[in-house]
């Protein structure tokens, strides 16, 4: 049987340096192959290298060592640093102010005709087949006829990850790496995704050749849940090393090991990080804001939208402090358009009848003093962050002190002491002068949701906080949202799709029912 991907003993080289030391891995006609691990464990640099941008080099020296992939120039990356990297060239196109009026950017149907004949330059002509994308199989299987015409920059998280990889299908190229496929979907796209990656890798197990019209997958991700049927092999990272690399069933059974032996020290982990979290805020009680009774947030009627789409239909929604809130929704619902309204990113608030800690919006509030008693913690705060280079890890906790992107003042002992604290509480202790640019994606993300908590503020906006982390980081993140809310100083706003990421605390829901009247609900969790 032919080998598909031949890598013995070679390096993942970077601009400069060895990314990965040694890398042994094989892939035959008839294996479906899932590339795990924790965030920085060299899991990302791995699929990189497959994909293309960084390479593989057989090491010095080693007789052994060698390289073949069937797949040379013919992968497509769908990612959550690629969603990114799209929202960021959006924003660089963006020409409203010299046209004077709102530039719409690129529409999914543009932006899915580029692998198809069609051109990237403003204005372009579309190639015929662009007409009718709406009746290609692959279009309807990611979900996205509805938001072929819309722009790039106003669809959501989950709509943009639909549409890259749509347009991955529609590329030709035979091997997909897909990393974090599940990141930001709703229940429903979950469901889909998961049928055709159960689909596609039965047809690519049944095919003994690598001329099969049907691409070939590698699916990775941070953690180990919702795995399509059909993946049969896995490969693990750690400490830029692999750690496991063989059949599927005795990975599970090392997994079970695992958290059989670890149980008793997590449980150990969570009391003392309880403690010190409570002892932080004993020494420091100038920076608990003072206690805040009554209504935070208030929406009276509010109506969102832009052209004939309607986001938000006659809305009525009253946070008190302390009642911490599910947010939750199919995607493009308007969770994010909700969190933008408060925050003051969606300039319709103005318009809107909408008031926060008990001050109507537009009345004569600065931004500087609603953000003094928000933190945030986003996608597209993910996105400005990326952009800024050369801030430390240090750096980037105390910018939540001074709601910046990037740190332009100078900090006093006090913030750099407690951020010094935060850091050593999550995980990330003697790191502190690490660039926030160097961490891998997960790493990224935990760093910003320290960043916003640590000014312990009245309310705590949480927009799909474990994204991209692994299952270690994600249960001591939740712990420390849980822990967080119990302070009685913070109230949580949390938008999340994944059922299993829902606090305790979170004992009000507020439902999004696009289409429907009215568009929302509120609930009750049990």
């Amino acid at each position: 049987m032919d080998t598909i991907i031949s890598i013995k003993d070679c390096a993942v080289k970077g601009f400069s340096k060895k990314l990965l030391q040694s890398v042994d891995f094989e892939m035959l006609p008839g294996e479906a192959w899932l590339v795990t691990g924790p965030n920085g464990g060299g899991k990302a640099d791995f699929i990189k290298a497959l994909s293309g941008s960084l390479t593989f080099e057989p090491n010095e020296g080693s007789p052994a060592s060698s390289y073949k992939n069937s797949f040379e120039n013919s992968v497509a990356l769908v990612s959550l640093e690629a969603a990114a990297r799209l929202i960021e060239e959006e924003r660089e196109r963006d020409e409203s102010e010299i046209l004077n009026r709102q530039d719409h950017g690129r529409t999914g149907r543009q932006f899915i005709a580029e692998v198809l004949g069609g051109s990237s330059k403003k204005n372009a002509p579309l190639p015929p087949i662009a007409h009718r994308l709406e009746t290609l199989p692959q279009v309807k299987l990611c979900g996205v006829e509805g938001i072929l015409d819309r722009g790039l920059r106003y669809m959501s998280t989950g709509e943009i990850r639909r549409t890259l990889l749509c347009r991955a299908l529609l590329s030709g190229c035979r091997l997909l790496v897909l990393s974090d496929p599940f990141a930001g979907l709703d229940a429903a796209s979950r469901k889909i995704l998961l049928e055709f990656f159960d689909t596609i890798v039965t047809r690519q197990l049944s095919t003994e050749n690598t001329d099969s019209p049907f691409p070939k997958i590698i699916l990775s991700m941070e953690r180990f849940h919702e795995i399509p049927s059909g993946i049969n092999r896995v490969i693990e990272f750690t400490e830029r090393k692999i750690s496991f690399c063989g059949t599927r069933n005795d990975y599970e059974n090392l997994l079970a090991k695992r958290e059989e032996n670890l149980s008793g020290e997590k449980e150990r982990r969570r009391k003392t990080f309880l403690e010190n979290l409570k002892r932080i805020q004993k020494e420091h009680p100038g920076n608990i804001p003072p206690h805040t009774d009554g209504s935070l947030i208030s929406f009276e009627n509010v109506n969102v939208g832009w052209d004939d789409h309607h986001v938000l239909v006659n809305m009525n929604w009253h946070v008190d402090a302390n009642c911490h809130w599910l947010i939750r929704g199919p995607n493009g619902s308007g969770k994010t358009t909700i969190l933008e309204l408060i925050t003051g990113d969606n300039m319709q608030v103005f318009r809107e009848n909408i008031s926060l800690f008990g001050k109507r919006r537009g009345t004569g509030e600065t931004i500087w003093e609603i953000k003094k008693r928000l933190g945030i913690v986003s996608y597209r705060l993910h996105v400005e962050y990326r952009m800024v280079g050369g801030t430390t890890l240090l750096e980037t906790i105390i910018s939540g002190f001074y709601d910046s992107i990037g740190l332009y003042e100078t900090p006093g002992d006090f913030e750099k002491a407690l951020a010094l604290q935060w850091l050593e509480l999550a995980g990330f202790g003697g790191r502190e002068n690490e660039s926030f640019g160097s961490l891998s994606y997960g790493e990224q993300r935990a760093i910003l949701i320290l960043r916003a908590a640590v000014k312990s503020p009245q309310v705590l906006i949480l927009d799909e906080p474990c994204h991209g982390l692994d299952e270690n980081y994600r249960s001591a993140i939740l712990d420390l949202l849980q822990t967080v809310a119990e302070t009685g100083t913070t109230t949580l706003l949390h938008v999340t799709h994944d059922p299993s990421e829902v606090l305790p605390c979170e004992k009000h829901i507020l439902e999004l029912r696009p289409g429907q009247s009215p568009m929302y609900a509120i609930l009750e969790n049990e």
